[in-house]
């Protein structure tokens, strides 16, 4: 009998205890619904620049309790910056000898012709924003597909005589990857200083990989930010985009080609794509080298320094050159603002040759207004994208820009990877950087910013040749769209923060 009684006042205590104990469990989670609630708010209030986000996400924190706090820690905050700016934080950024002699703005108006003479004013602001002078005595030579820039560059490997610095986003494990490897071997073995730096997502183009064909060609080559703390989260995001090769610390090869078979048209590959390259000599390699010394000094730890990477550099040619850096640490938004900056001063004509054409609302203003003034923006794309989603978003976007007076036209194929800005006849921009959130937020960029009026003829003719085969969009075309076809562009449209 009292083993019973004792049995019961157990059982009774222990529901007593489960009852406090859901009480407090029930306050617990309330003030932690509370806390987070208010730091999620107040990091958003704080934080985020476009107003209408920060009322977005305010109002879906309080109406949604614990779920909306939790999915704007995961979701909302901006880590890519923050984590580019800590994997940099406490080391100097590398600057090239002699980087400081530049190009004044009175000299610049001396040697610009009379219809650029306004650009002035562009070269000026571009080097508040970025910080690098501006430097005459260049050459710049497009080369147009792998067909052209191969050949030419792996002869300037071939007959290097003191080092080769080379950087790309994706090197294939193709018969062009291994030319390459062979060549870059070659020149190692023959005592020249050899450092390849690639990316660690854009190495997985191609399986197996070219890092064992480089290896057995004894070649000193370094990953871009293989792994992450933590996790592979945010892997496919602060990647380095950029395409730079120097051979002697004179000569540059740079634009937005790869190194893969598609992009030798003359052998018809599988999946051809057209590119464009870009040749370089003059005083604005050294930009382009200390870009690359940068890089490799935060990958490997080695400075690169010395005459075989920096010699003196004289003037070979006309074009006034400028390295634009970009990416999500300290060179966060120098591109966007460089080029906001040449859309303000146009005064004529802006030509736009891009893959990926995902801007945001501050860009489409900014074509906009200059096309309201009466510039004639052109802005060229592929017919067919090799990345669909990208393409649905980007159509999604076309009718603001047709809205205005912009022309949007549409070359056929093979798929044109072409990464090109021109403006005024006078004013060019190159590089790797296309017009999405990609590669103007996430991603490691290099472009150059030239003012020469020879130069930008050669590349009004090229994109000439792509205008005579491209077809115009009308706003008839896209407005009579399917309503599917719009329901999938416009589902497309919200994932474009993330293409």
């Amino acid at each position: 009998m009292n083993s019973f009684w004792i049995e019961f006042a157990t059982l009774i205590g222990a529901a007593v205890d489960a009852a406090v104990l859901a009480d407090y469990w029930r306050v617990f989670l309330a003030a932690l619904t509370l806390l987070l609630s208010v730091l999620a708010s107040g990091h958003a209030i704080l934080h985020k620049r476009d107003s209408r986000a920060a009322v977005s996400w305010v109002g879906f924190i309080w109406l949604v309790p614990l779920l909306g706090a939790s999915l704007y820690f995961i979701l909302g905050v901006n880590r890519i910056r923050r984590r580019a700016m800590l994997l940099r934080s406490g080391r100097t950024p590398f600057l090239a000898p002699l980087a400081g002699a530049g190009c004044p703005a009175e000299h610049l108006q001396t040697l610009l012709p009379a219809a650029g003479r306004h650009l002035v004013q562009l070269g000026r602001y571009v080097e508040g924003v970025v910080g690098r002078p501006l430097l005459a005595g260049n050459r710049i030579d497009p080369l147009v597909n792998g067909d052209e820039a191969y050949p030419a560059m792996l002869d300037a490997i071939r007959r290097a005589e003191r080092s080769v610095a080379f950087s790309t986003y994706i090197f294939d494990h193709d018969r062009v990857g291994v030319e390459f490897a062979e060549a870059l071997g070659a020149a190692s073995r023959r005592g020249v200083s050899v450092r390849v730096l690639i990316d660690a997502a854009g190495i997985r183009y191609s399986w197996p990989s070219i890092l064992p064909v480089l290896r057995g060609q004894a070649v000193n080559y370094a990953r871009f930010l293989p792994t992450f703390p933590g996790g592979r989260l945010l892997a496919i995001n602060l990647r380095t985009h950029r395409k730079i090769l120097v051979i002697d610390g004179t000569r540059a090869f740079t634009g937005g080609m790869n190194i893969r078979q598609g992009h030798v048209l003359q052998g018809a590959p599988r999946s051809p794509v057209q590119d464009l390259h870009f040749r370089v000599e003059g005083p604005v390699v050294a930009q382009l080298q200390e870009i690359f010394a940068d890089d490799w000094l935060f990958t490997t730890g080695e400075e690169l320094r010395g005459r075989e990477w920096f010699p003196p550099l004289g003037p070979v040619g006309p074009v006034l050159s400028r390295a634009i850096p970009d990416g999500p640490d300290d060179e966060i938004d120098k591109l966007p603002w460089s080029i906001k900056g040449a859309l303000s001063l146009a005064r004529s004509s802006v030509k736009i040759v891009t893959p990926y054409f995902l801007p945001d609302g501050a860009m489409i203003s900014a074509l906009n207004v200059a096309a309201m003034r009466g510039v004639a923006v052109d802005i060229i794309l592929p017919e067919q994208n090799n990345l669909p989603l990208v393409h649905w978003a980007s159509r999604a976007l076309w009718w603001q820009l047709l809205q205005r007076g912009c022309r949007i036209w549409l070359t056929p194929p093979p798929f044109d990877h072409t990464k090109l800005m021109l403006v005024d006849g006078t004013w060019s921009m190159i590089g790797s950087a296309n017009w999405d959130p990609r590669s103007m937020r996430l991603n490691f960029e290099c472009n150059l910013e030239s003012y020469d009026s020879a130069l930008a003829l050669r590349l009004q003719d090229i994109i000439q040749r792509k205008l005579h085969v491209s077809r115009p969009v009308s706003l008839d075309e896209v407005d009579g769209r399917s309503l599917p076809g719009r329901l999938r562009d416009g589902a497309a449209r919200l994932l474009t923060p993330y293409l």
